[in-house]
């Protein structure tokens, strides 16, 4: 008997092709559920990143017209991953991002790339690559929503289904006049079906229609239920409550691994902290800020959006300032906030300072180097910066949503007493509050045994993937079972 075998299908994998936490997350479970007794195969869309990375792989399947023009489905291993890819030069052989173009305009044919991702994943999920028949499908995020509902408007045996939401804000919504082209019945349009709000719903289609859905965090979970946190989807959530599970994300606990990290000065770990200070240095050198070891050293790795709380930052930084801290700021987004982040910069030099864009290594030496990092988030499905500066020793200042909720215990009275906080947390999401909690932080810093003992705490936090890949076999195995 073979092992339980997973189709996994979303629209990015790192370290193939990344935007965000969804490629984290998608490419490293497949070597988390190895160790449960889980095959999984990636299925991806043939970017040019990915079709360079597999070259002339073999072709399992072939399409004389996908939505129009012919592709295949070649089978590959590449950056540690078994893949699927689907070769569809006229969806994916372009210059720009997976989901816009260089300028930034979203590709306006978004709704047949991603319904033809969705509709290979059917397909192998039906069996057109005997060598690899799936027991689950694994539907990740919007652009892989009209998954589910192939293989549940499809005729015969069809494998369990499961739909993961990485962020409910994002949705996939197309006009209704597309139900025919995109190969969907009659009856599809329907409130129990595809149908939101007079529009094709790309993510409600496989929440609708999924056998289960999770989605990142335990506290997500709830959130999503709610009006507040529900995003127009909290009525079907509710309805579908049975189904739907919090499963905390995990991060790669090899390649964000303080002890034998290359992109750091110095390696260190909870027992040996000494070394950790080098990378205080090394990250104030390359930023640009004044050598001032005693001056608290707060960080930021993010993008810049509303939904991220960088305009709390950019209000919060006279609270940093006047504590006597520094701020270290790495990321891209909202190009109004970039400006206002290197506007800031140039009135504090030595004191603020941006990185615009992402840098991996950059990335690793922050976590490495700040003593905390910001992450205020007005939501947060789980988020995955504050997992890494639990493991590098970087105090997480964090909202109390979402996985943030879920992952740092705030140093209150009893916490620090009972050995078990790991960072600070404040709520509601605003302005005040933010500046309390950084009042809190620096509050903290001037006991620097305490700040120690906090920082030891957080680095033995488990933030890898071995008990969220147990909670998604479990799921696994109790759908392949009901088939």
């Amino acid at each position: 008997m073979h092992a339980l075998r997973v189709l996994s299908v979303a629209a990015e994998a790192f370290p193939l092709i990344k935007t965000g936490g969804l490629g984290d997350v998608v490419g490293a479970l497949p070597a988390a559920l190895a160790a449960e007794g889980v095959e999984v195969r990636t299925l991806l869309p043939g970017y040019p990143a990915v079709m360079a990375a597999i070259g002339d792989a073999p072709v399992v399947h072939a399409y004389d017209a996908l939505f129009g023009a012919p592709a295949r489905i070649r089978a590959a291993h590449a950056a540690g991953l078994d893949l699927f890819v689907l070769d569809a030069p006229q969806f994916y052989a372009r210059d720009g991002g997976p989901y816009a173009a260089a300028d930034g305009g979203e590709w306006g044919d978004n709704a047949f790339r991603f319904a033809a991702l969705s509709r290979a994943a059917a397909d192998l999920g039906r069996g057109v690559a005997a060598a690899f028949v799936p027991d689950v499908v694994h539907a990740h995020d919007w652009q892989a929503g009209l998954a589910p509902a192939y293989l549940h408007y499809g005729a015969g045996a069809r494998p369990g289904t499961v739909m993961t939401v990485h962020n409910l804000a994002f949705q996939g919504q197309i006009g209704g006049e597309l139900l025919d082209a995109l190969g969907l019945p009659w009856h599809a349009w329907s409130i129990d079906g595809v149908e939101y709000y007079g529009a094709i719903g790309y993510l409600k289609a496989g929440l609708a229609l999924a056998d289960r859905i999770t989605t990142v965090s335990p506290t997500y979970a709830v959130e999503i239920r709610t009006p507040e946190g529900g995003m127009g989807m909290d009525g079907l959530l509710r309805h579908r409550a049975r189904d739907l599970t919090g499963i905390l994300n995990g991060i790669d606990d090899v390649a964000w691994n303080p002890a034998a990290d290359p992109h750091l000065r110095a390696v260190f770990d909870a027992t040996r902290m000494a070394p950790r200070e080098r990378n205080r240095a090394a990250l104030r050198s390359r930023m640009g800020l004044a050598a001032t070891p005693a001056a608290p050293l707060f960080g930021v790795v993010s993008r810049f959006t509303w939904q991220k709380g960088m305009d709390l930052v950019l209000q919060s930084i006279g609270d940093l300032l006047s504590g006597g801290a520094q701020l270290a700021v790495l990321g891209t987004g909202d190009a109004t906030l970039e400006q206002a982040f290197v506007d800031a910069a140039a009135r504090h030099p030595g004191r603020v300072a941006v990185h615009l864009g992402y840098s991996e290594d950059l990335a690793h030496l922050l976590q490495g180097g700040s003593d905390a990092i910001l992450v205020p988030s007005r939501f947060e499905p789980c988020g995955l910066t504050q997992m890494c500066a639990l493991r590098y020793g970087a105090l997480p200042v964090v909202a109390k949503v979402g996985g943030l909720a879920d992952t740092v215990v705030d140093a209150g009275v009893a916490a620090i007493r009972d050995g078990v906080a790991t960072g600070i947390s404040f709520y509601p999401v605003t302005r005040e509050k933010l500046g309390w909690a950084i009042g809190r932080t620096l509050a903290l810093w001037q006991d620097q045994d305490c700040w120690h003992r906090l920082q030891a705490q957080a680095m033995v936090t488990d933030v890898g993937w071995r008990n969220p890949a147990r909670q998604y076999a479990q799921i696994y195995r109790a759908l392949a079972a009901r088939r």
